[in-house]
Protein backbone atom coordinates (compact mmCIF):
# COMPACT_ATOMS: atom_id res chain seq x y z
CA UNK A 1 0.00 0.00 0.00
CA UNK A 2 1.26 3.83 -0.77
CA UNK A 3 -0.30 6.38 2.00
CA UNK A 4 0.08 10.04 1.85
CA UNK A 5 -0.38 12.60 4.34
CA UNK A 6 -1.03 16.07 4.17
CA UNK A 7 1.05 18.41 6.53
CA UNK A 8 2.92 22.10 6.59
CA UNK A 9 4.27 24.23 9.48
CA UNK A 10 1.92 26.74 8.49
CA UNK A 11 -0.63 24.78 9.90
CA UNK A 12 0.76 26.12 13.26
CA UNK A 13 0.13 29.53 13.20
CA UNK A 14 -3.48 29.28 13.67
CA UNK A 15 -3.28 29.70 17.70
CA UNK A 16 -4.65 31.63 20.30
CA UNK A 17 -3.23 30.95 23.92
CA UNK A 18 -5.18 28.76 26.05
CA UNK A 19 -7.23 27.48 23.84
CA UNK A 20 -8.13 23.60 23.42
CA UNK A 21 -7.65 23.53 19.32
CA UNK A 22 -4.08 24.66 19.38
CA UNK A 23 -0.76 23.97 17.30
CA UNK A 24 0.09 21.17 20.06
CA UNK A 25 -2.18 19.21 19.20
CA UNK A 26 -0.12 18.77 15.54
CA UNK A 27 3.12 19.05 16.86
CA UNK A 28 2.88 16.11 19.10
CA UNK A 29 1.18 13.78 16.55
CA UNK A 30 3.96 15.28 14.14
CA UNK A 31 6.67 14.78 16.81
CA UNK A 32 5.05 10.77 17.92
CA UNK A 33 5.08 10.14 14.19
CA UNK A 34 8.80 10.97 13.77
CA UNK A 35 10.15 8.98 17.40
CA UNK A 36 7.81 5.90 15.70
CA UNK A 37 9.78 6.73 11.73
CA UNK A 38 6.49 6.40 10.44
CA UNK A 39 7.12 9.41 8.05
CA UNK A 40 9.92 7.56 6.13
CA UNK A 41 7.59 4.95 5.48
CA UNK A 42 4.70 7.74 3.54
CA UNK A 43 4.54 10.14 0.69
CA UNK A 44 4.63 13.81 1.81
CA UNK A 45 2.08 15.39 -0.27
CA UNK A 46 2.42 19.38 -0.50
CA UNK A 47 -0.75 21.09 0.30
CA UNK A 48 -2.18 23.87 -1.82
CA UNK A 49 -4.13 26.53 -0.67
CA UNK A 50 -7.96 26.30 -2.22
CA UNK A 51 -9.39 28.72 -4.26
CA UNK A 52 -12.16 31.17 -3.09
CA UNK A 53 -14.42 29.30 -6.01
CA UNK A 54 -13.24 26.28 -4.39
CA UNK A 55 -14.26 27.72 -1.14
CA UNK A 56 -17.33 28.77 -2.40
CA UNK A 57 -18.66 25.44 -3.48
CA UNK A 58 -19.62 24.87 0.01
CA UNK A 59 -19.80 28.19 1.62
CA UNK A 60 -21.08 32.27 0.87
CA UNK A 61 -19.13 34.68 -0.65
CA UNK A 62 -20.33 36.46 2.83
CA UNK A 63 -18.99 34.16 5.11
CA UNK A 64 -15.20 33.56 3.32
CA UNK A 65 -15.03 37.18 3.01
CA UNK A 66 -15.72 37.49 6.85
CA UNK A 67 -13.10 35.17 7.75
CA UNK A 68 -11.02 37.06 5.62
CA UNK A 69 -11.96 40.51 6.83
CA UNK A 70 -11.33 39.26 10.88
CA UNK A 71 -7.81 38.16 10.06
CA UNK A 72 -6.93 41.40 8.20
CA UNK A 73 -7.77 43.66 11.84
CA UNK A 74 -5.33 41.45 12.53
CA UNK A 75 -8.02 38.48 14.62
CA UNK A 76 -11.11 38.38 16.41
CA UNK A 77 -14.01 35.72 16.99
CA UNK A 78 -16.34 34.19 14.80
CA UNK A 79 -17.89 32.98 18.25
CA UNK A 80 -16.87 32.89 21.63
CA UNK A 81 -15.27 29.35 21.14
CA UNK A 82 -14.09 30.00 17.66
CA UNK A 83 -10.86 32.21 17.44
CA UNK A 84 -9.50 33.70 14.01
CA UNK A 85 -5.57 35.33 14.13
CA UNK A 86 -3.98 37.62 11.66
CA UNK A 87 -2.65 34.38 10.32
CA UNK A 88 -6.15 32.31 10.39
CA UNK A 89 -7.61 32.96 6.48
CA UNK A 90 -4.33 31.36 5.27
CA UNK A 91 -4.23 28.87 7.11
CA UNK A 92 -8.16 27.75 6.33
CA UNK A 93 -7.02 27.98 3.02
CA UNK A 94 -4.29 25.58 3.03
CA UNK A 95 -6.27 23.25 5.16
CA UNK A 96 -8.99 23.14 2.45
CA UNK A 97 -6.74 22.82 -0.12
CA UNK A 98 -4.58 20.28 1.61
CA UNK A 99 -7.96 18.26 2.06
CA UNK A 100 -8.50 18.43 -1.72
CA UNK A 101 -4.68 17.69 -2.82
CA UNK A 102 -4.64 14.32 -0.92
CA UNK A 103 -8.18 13.60 -2.24
CA UNK A 104 -7.40 14.17 -5.83
CA UNK A 105 -3.92 12.14 -5.37
CA UNK A 106 -6.32 9.04 -4.26
CA UNK A 107 -8.77 9.47 -7.52
CA UNK A 108 -5.13 9.82 -9.71
CA UNK A 109 -4.05 6.76 -8.59
CA UNK A 110 -0.69 8.51 -7.29
CA UNK A 111 -1.17 6.63 -4.13
CA UNK A 112 -3.23 4.23 -2.51
CA UNK A 113 -4.83 6.37 0.52
CA UNK A 114 -4.04 9.35 2.70
CA UNK A 115 -4.35 11.00 5.85
CA UNK A 116 -4.79 14.79 5.62
CA UNK A 117 -3.04 16.87 9.06
CA UNK A 118 -4.93 19.95 8.92
CA UNK A 119 -5.71 22.33 11.22
CA UNK A 120 -7.73 23.92 12.11
CA UNK A 121 -10.79 21.91 11.61
CA UNK A 122 -13.94 22.11 9.52
CA UNK A 123 -16.97 19.89 10.40
CA UNK A 124 -19.05 22.41 12.16
CA UNK A 125 -17.93 24.84 10.03
CA UNK A 126 -21.52 25.69 8.21
CA UNK A 127 -22.10 26.88 4.65
CA UNK A 128 -22.63 30.07 6.33
CA UNK A 129 -20.57 30.87 9.50
CA UNK A 130 -17.53 29.49 11.56
CA UNK A 131 -18.23 27.81 14.79
CA UNK A 132 -16.65 25.09 17.32
CA UNK A 133 -12.99 25.50 16.66
CA UNK A 134 -13.75 25.61 12.58
CA UNK A 135 -13.80 28.31 10.11
CA UNK A 136 -13.81 26.27 6.51
CA UNK A 137 -15.54 22.66 6.51
CA UNK A 138 -12.46 20.96 4.53
CA UNK A 139 -13.92 17.76 4.17
CA UNK A 140 -16.77 19.36 2.37
CA UNK A 141 -15.10 21.47 0.44
CA UNK A 142 -13.05 18.41 -0.79
CA UNK A 143 -15.88 16.40 -1.79
CA UNK A 144 -17.55 18.80 -3.74
CA UNK A 145 -13.93 19.57 -5.49
CA UNK A 146 -13.91 15.74 -5.98
CA UNK A 147 -17.49 16.13 -7.68
CA UNK A 148 -16.95 19.56 -9.80
CA UNK A 149 -13.64 18.54 -10.84
CA UNK A 150 -12.83 14.73 -10.64
CA UNK A 151 -16.00 14.11 -11.89
CA UNK A 152 -17.00 11.32 -8.94
CA UNK A 153 -21.24 11.01 -8.54
CA UNK A 154 -21.15 9.59 -5.42
CA UNK A 155 -18.81 10.25 -1.71
CA UNK A 156 -19.50 8.83 1.68
CA UNK A 157 -18.60 10.69 4.50
CA UNK A 158 -18.09 8.88 7.62
CA UNK A 159 -17.66 11.42 10.76
CA UNK A 160 -16.88 9.84 14.12
CA UNK A 161 -16.00 12.91 15.91
CA UNK A 162 -17.33 12.63 19.55
CA UNK A 163 -19.28 16.10 18.05
CA UNK A 164 -21.95 16.08 15.55
CA UNK A 165 -20.81 17.80 11.98
CA UNK A 166 -23.54 20.08 11.65
CA UNK A 167 -21.98 22.08 9.15
CA UNK A 168 -21.04 18.73 6.65
CA UNK A 169 -24.80 17.92 7.44
CA UNK A 170 -26.16 21.41 6.34
CA UNK A 171 -23.68 20.85 3.52
CA UNK A 172 -25.48 17.88 1.47
CA UNK A 173 -28.81 17.97 3.35
CA UNK A 174 -30.19 17.94 -0.03
CA UNK A 175 -28.10 16.11 -1.79
CA UNK A 176 -28.41 12.57 -2.63
CA UNK A 177 -24.81 12.21 -4.28
CA UNK A 178 -23.50 12.53 -1.12
CA UNK A 179 -24.03 10.39 1.94
CA UNK A 180 -23.34 11.46 5.14
CA UNK A 181 -23.05 9.20 8.47
CA UNK A 182 -22.44 10.34 12.40
CA UNK A 183 -21.61 8.98 15.39
CA UNK A 184 -21.72 11.18 18.09
CA UNK A 185 -22.53 11.60 21.39
CA UNK A 186 -26.08 13.34 22.04
CA UNK A 187 -27.16 15.65 23.29
CA UNK A 188 -24.14 17.33 23.67
CA UNK A 189 -22.41 20.30 21.48
CA UNK A 190 -23.69 21.17 18.91
CA UNK A 191 -27.10 20.07 19.78
CA UNK A 192 -27.85 18.59 16.16
CA UNK A 193 -27.47 15.15 14.98
CA UNK A 194 -31.00 13.65 15.98
CA UNK A 195 -31.82 10.48 14.58
CA UNK A 196 -35.06 11.63 12.76
CA UNK A 197 -32.54 14.89 10.64
CA UNK A 198 -32.18 12.10 7.30
CA UNK A 199 -32.05 14.68 4.69
CA UNK A 200 -34.72 16.65 2.89
CA UNK A 201 -36.13 16.82 -0.93
CA UNK A 202 -33.67 14.99 -3.14
CA UNK A 203 -31.53 14.26 -0.19
CA UNK A 204 -34.14 12.33 2.28
CA UNK A 205 -32.39 9.36 3.36
CA UNK A 206 -28.84 10.35 2.76
CA UNK A 207 -28.02 11.84 6.12
CA UNK A 208 -28.20 8.99 8.47
CA UNK A 209 -27.43 9.89 12.60
CA UNK A 210 -26.37 7.16 15.52
CA UNK A 211 -26.56 9.50 18.20
CA UNK A 212 -25.35 8.11 21.65
CA UNK A 213 -25.63 8.55 25.16
CA UNK A 214 -22.28 8.65 27.10
CA UNK A 215 -20.63 6.05 27.80
CA UNK A 216 -20.72 4.05 24.61
CA UNK A 217 -17.19 2.29 23.64
CA UNK A 218 -15.38 -0.30 21.65
CA UNK A 219 -18.27 -2.97 21.42
CA UNK A 220 -21.17 -0.09 20.51
CA UNK A 221 -19.03 1.99 17.90
CA UNK A 222 -18.29 -1.45 16.30
CA UNK A 223 -21.58 -2.86 16.28
CA UNK A 224 -22.95 0.57 14.82
CA UNK A 225 -20.46 0.20 11.93
CA UNK A 226 -21.60 -3.24 11.63
CA UNK A 227 -25.36 -3.14 11.30
CA UNK A 228 -25.69 0.25 10.42
CA UNK A 229 -22.57 1.66 8.50
CA UNK A 230 -21.65 -1.28 6.29
CA UNK A 231 -25.22 -2.10 5.01
CA UNK A 232 -25.84 1.78 4.15
CA UNK A 233 -22.27 2.38 2.90
CA UNK A 234 -23.26 -1.23 0.72
CA UNK A 235 -26.90 0.14 -0.42
CA UNK A 236 -25.16 3.82 -1.60
CA UNK A 237 -22.06 2.11 -3.24
CA UNK A 238 -19.19 5.22 -2.81
CA UNK A 239 -16.97 6.04 -5.35
CA UNK A 240 -14.78 7.32 -2.63
CA UNK A 241 -14.51 7.27 1.19
CA UNK A 242 -13.70 10.36 3.19
CA UNK A 243 -13.70 10.48 7.07
CA UNK A 244 -13.50 13.22 9.85
CA UNK A 245 -11.60 11.84 12.25
CA UNK A 246 -12.19 13.16 15.74
CA UNK A 247 -10.06 11.39 18.31
CA UNK A 248 -12.51 12.89 21.30
CA UNK A 249 -14.87 9.63 22.14
CA UNK A 250 -11.73 8.41 24.02
CA UNK A 251 -12.56 7.58 27.67
CA UNK A 252 -9.77 10.24 28.98
CA UNK A 253 -10.52 12.92 26.41
CA UNK A 254 -11.45 16.25 28.45
CA UNK A 255 -14.12 17.78 26.42
CA UNK A 256 -16.51 13.85 26.17
CA UNK A 257 -17.90 11.73 28.01
CA UNK A 258 -17.16 8.66 25.49
CA UNK A 259 -15.12 5.13 26.35
CA UNK A 260 -13.17 4.19 23.14
CA UNK A 261 -10.05 2.71 23.39
CA UNK A 262 -7.32 3.77 21.33
CA UNK A 263 -7.78 -0.31 19.88
CA UNK A 264 -11.27 0.51 19.31
CA UNK A 265 -10.39 3.66 16.81
CA UNK A 266 -8.03 1.11 15.25
CA UNK A 267 -10.87 -1.62 15.25
CA UNK A 268 -12.85 1.29 13.04
CA UNK A 269 -9.78 2.50 11.00
CA UNK A 270 -9.78 -1.47 9.84
CA UNK A 271 -13.41 -1.52 9.01
CA UNK A 272 -13.38 1.79 7.31
CA UNK A 273 -10.32 0.59 5.04
CA UNK A 274 -12.30 -2.58 4.54
CA UNK A 275 -15.25 -1.57 3.18
CA UNK A 276 -13.24 1.12 0.75
CA UNK A 277 -11.25 -1.98 -0.49
CA UNK A 278 -14.59 -3.56 -1.25
CA UNK A 279 -16.94 -0.88 -2.53
CA UNK A 280 -14.52 1.69 -3.88
CA UNK A 281 -11.20 0.29 -5.43
CA UNK A 282 -9.46 1.30 -1.86
CA UNK A 283 -9.98 4.93 -2.03
CA UNK A 284 -9.90 6.68 1.34
CA UNK A 285 -9.19 9.98 2.84
CA UNK A 286 -9.15 10.35 6.58
CA UNK A 287 -9.02 14.11 7.42
CA UNK A 288 -8.21 15.11 11.11
CA UNK A 289 -10.96 17.34 13.34
CA UNK A 290 -10.72 16.67 17.38
CA UNK A 291 -8.97 15.30 20.08
CA UNK A 292 -7.91 17.11 22.86
CA UNK A 293 -5.91 14.24 24.70
CA UNK A 294 -2.58 14.36 23.28
CA UNK A 295 -1.24 11.13 23.48
CA UNK A 296 -4.20 9.80 22.36
CA UNK A 297 -4.71 11.93 19.72
CA UNK A 298 -0.83 11.01 18.80
CA UNK A 299 -1.21 7.22 19.20
CA UNK A 300 -4.66 7.33 17.35
CA UNK A 301 -3.04 8.42 14.31
CA UNK A 302 0.24 6.40 14.36
CA UNK A 303 -1.92 3.41 14.59
CA UNK A 304 -4.56 4.45 11.59
CA UNK A 305 -1.20 4.91 9.23
CA UNK A 306 -0.34 1.44 10.34
CA UNK A 307 -3.75 0.41 9.25
CA UNK A 308 -3.54 2.31 6.23
CA UNK A 309 -0.36 0.81 5.30
CA UNK A 310 -1.91 -2.51 5.99
CA UNK A 311 -0.31 -3.07 8.87
CA UNK A 312 -1.69 -5.09 12.16
CA UNK A 313 0.05 -4.07 14.91
CA UNK A 314 -1.92 -1.37 17.18
CA UNK A 315 -0.07 0.74 20.20
CA UNK A 316 -2.87 1.34 23.03
CA UNK A 317 -0.48 2.45 26.36
CA UNK A 318 -3.73 3.41 27.77
CA UNK A 319 -5.81 0.55 27.60
CA UNK A 320 -9.18 -0.15 27.66
CA UNK A 321 -12.18 1.75 29.68
CA UNK A 322 -12.06 1.51 33.21
CA UNK A 323 -15.17 1.70 33.00
CA UNK A 324 -18.01 -0.41 32.13
CA UNK A 325 -19.98 0.60 28.64
CA UNK A 326 -23.31 1.35 28.38
CA UNK A 327 -25.50 -1.25 25.99
CA UNK A 328 -27.42 0.27 22.76
CA UNK A 329 -28.21 -3.12 21.72
CA UNK A 330 -32.27 -1.20 21.35
CA UNK A 331 -31.11 1.78 19.67
CA UNK A 332 -29.09 0.42 17.03
CA UNK A 333 -32.23 -1.94 16.48
CA UNK A 334 -34.44 1.06 16.22
CA UNK A 335 -32.23 3.15 13.79
CA UNK A 336 -31.54 0.18 11.76
CA UNK A 337 -35.81 0.00 11.17
CA UNK A 338 -35.70 4.02 10.76
CA UNK A 339 -33.29 4.49 8.36
CA UNK A 340 -34.41 1.19 6.02
CA UNK A 341 -31.35 -1.00 6.68
CA UNK A 342 -32.67 -3.98 8.80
Amino acid sequence: MTTAYVYHPLYLEHKQRGHPENPERLQHVMETLRSESMLEQLIALEPTPATADEIELVHSAAHRLRVQEVAARGGGHLDPDTYVNGRSYQVALLAAGGTSTAARAVIEGKVDNAFCLVRPPGHHATPNRGMGFCLFNNIAIAARVAQQQDNLERVMIVDFDVHHGNGTQDAFYQDPTVLYFSTHQYPYYPGTGHWRETGNLAGKGTTINVPLPAGVGDDGYAAVFRSLLWPAAERFRPQMILVSAGFDAHWSDPLAFMLLSLTGYARMVQDLCAMAQKLCGGRIVFVLEGGYHLDVLAYSVLNAFRVLLGEDRITDPLGPSPADEEPIGGLIEQLAQYNELA
